[in-house]
């Protein structure tokens, strides 16, 4: 597509959001997510299969994981030059060889290489939602075009992965896989007839990373994504333990629903408000997580303190990829899609430093000591928030 016709999109879509597109973009993302953590629904089935204990066999989300870590800056910066919907229909075909891959073999060490390609294409297709979302629409509809788009992980994690697990008890998990490789290829199809294929960089115009991690409040972004999503993961991979040592190990289900309405209720809020609130949200955000962690540091032992502080959390958390994205990408500017590679690593990181922080903090001194590490996380988050004011989370 043309530069004058990219114009005449988004000035056709300047009051409205553009939705065959998003959908598109949301499909994307639900997929990701659920090609992540689908293992976890049908671990005793694949490990079974495999040959491998269910601790071996979980490590196809690490080295999914690993994946996205990996390759995320490297590919972005290869890529910067290809036409958005090009990269975006590559990164999609990578899901679809290796979904089908994981549903027909019955190897290990194959099962973890397709494992490696899916975490990969995962890392593109988060380095390209959101600036993909945001070039759709005129400026006063980004915050909301980029929340639509981001919603498809809460949506995954609260309704695909339990109905995948389902899927893997009534069909089996290797068909489960398949379906989702078949849903992939849909995407496909739909993604090539409604998305605009947007530039990329011109190779003349590329910089290098370093000088982009330079900008004016980027690395301040990075550095509270960081510390918000390592908080999250110490609790969230291990709040089992936590509300078992306060007696409460038969709500765990119902915690974690509690979490995913309450996350899925902030992505809508967060799609009404970004726009016009961003600075406030973010520090809405993080601070709410911050007193969350905190009301279940002292008060743990209340069932109702913990609804209520899970129910927090989950508010906290559910907007705030789509917050600190949209800050990162306003900080980067014309070298938003590079950014975004930085974002899902610095992520992905998070994630991965989290269940081992927290796993050791665990073992060493107690479940309580996981909520004492979140607070001292996100009480400097919150102060960094609110005190970066003109760069990473400007007023206006």
């Amino acid at each position: 597509m043309s530069t004058t016709q990219i114009d005449v999109s988004r000035a056709v879509h300047s009051e409205r959001l553009p939705l065959l597109p998003l959908i598109a973009l949301f499909t994307a993302g639900l997929i990701t997510t659920l090609t992540e953590a689908l293992p976890a629904g049908v671990l005793p089935q694949m490990s079974t299969a495999l040959g491998v204990p269910e601790s071996v066999a979980g490590q196809t989300v690490t080295i999914y994981a690993i994946g996205t870590l990996l390759t995320a800056i490297p590919v972005s910066l290869a890529t910067a030059s290809w036409p958005r919907r090009h990269l975006l229909l590559t990164a999609l075909v990578g899901f679809v060889v290796a979904n089908l891959v994981t549903a027909v073999s019955l190897d290990f060490t194959v099962t973890m290489v397709a494992r490696f390609l899916a975490g990969a294409s995962s890392g593109v297709v988060w380095s390209l939602l959101g600036g993909y979302a945001s070039r759709l629409v005129a400026p006063g509809l980004q915050g909301r075009a980029m929340a639509f788009a981001m919603a498809g992980t809460p949506v995954a994690l609260s309704l695909g992965v339990p109905v995948g697990a389902y899927l893997g008890k009534v069909v089996g998990w290797q068909l489960t896989f398949g379906l989702v490789s078949a849903l992939t290829g849909l995407l496909i199809a739909w993604t090539a007839w409604s998305l605009p294929n947007f530039a990329g960089r011109a190779v003349g115009d590329r910089i290098p990373l370093r000088r982009i991690l330079k900008l004016d409040g980027l690395r301040t972004v990075l550095a509270v994504t960081g510390a918000f999503v390592l908080a999250h993961t110490i609790l969230y991979t291990y709040i089992a333990p936590i509300l078992a040592e306060a007696g409460l190990q038969d709500h765990l289900q119902w915690v974690l629903l509690d979490f995913g309405i309450a996350s899925i209720i902030s992505i809508w809020l967060t799609g009404v408000l970004i726009d016009r609130h961003h600075r406030r949200l973010v520090v809405l955000s993080t601070g709410l997580f911050a007193v969350s962690a905190a009301v279940l540091s002292v008060a743990a032992a209340s069932p109702l303190a913990d609804y209520l502080a899970v129910a927090a959390w989950g508010l906290a958390f559910g907007g705030a990829a789509t917050l600190l994205q949209s800050a990162l990408m306003r900080t980067a500017g014309e070298y938003a899609d590079v950014a975004q590679s930085s974002m899902v690593t610095t992520w992905n990181l998070g994630i991965g430093l989290g269940g081992l922080v927290g796993g050791v903090l665990l073992a060493g001194f107690g479940p309580g000591s996981l909520m004492v590490a979140a607070v001292v996380l996100l009480v400097p988050a919150v102060a960094v928030v609110v005190l970066a004011r003109k760069h990473a989370f400007p007023t206006r």
